[in-house]
């Protein structure tokens, strides 16, 4: 795979946005936005929409938390990671996500549905993987890219 700068995935200064990359076995999420918060969000997107239809999904329920960790890739590992447990353990979905940056962390609200609710087009996530994981400032905004476990 030959990689694509930022511009070339549709990162524009004030956008934000996500796309799937092929990836052997896995799940390759590339994501921006015009803030880190932004980037986050459209991560967490990207990873529903590999393997999930939300578009015509409602919220059952909002979930809150608070995520304390010492780097940004903590912080997108451990948001993922909280999904991916959301789905195994209570079988929910985020059908929508904010995030709002606080001293030290990250405050986020997960709007899900439970996973009977909404349209599987994949397979499930089952980790995060630190391989290749980057998140960072750009030229744009900011921008990431994980691969997802499945």
């Amino acid at each position: 795979m030959t990689a694509r700068g930022p511009g070339s995935s549709g990162h524009r200064p004030g956008t934000s946005g996500h796309r799937l990359v092929p990836h052997t076995a896995d799940v390759r999420v590339e994501a921006w936005g015009a803030s880190r918060e932004r980037c986050l969000m459209e991560a967490v997107r990207g990873m529903v929409g590999s393997f999930a239809d939300v578009s015509a999904a409602r919220a059952t329920s909002v979930v809150r938390l608070r995520l304390d960790r010492d780097s940004d890739d903590d912080l997108l590992t451990a948001l993922l990671d909280e999904v991916v447990f959301r789905l195994d353990v209570h079988g929910h979905v985020p059908v929508d996500v904010g995030a709002e940056s606080v001293e030290g962390g990250l405050d986020v609200r997960l709007e899900v549905a439970d996973l009977a609710e909404v349209e599987v087009i994949g397979a499930a996530p089952k980790g995060v993987s630190w391989q290749d994981l980057r998140i960072g400032p750009d030229p744009y905004g900011w921008s990431c890219a994980v691969t997802i476990d499945v």
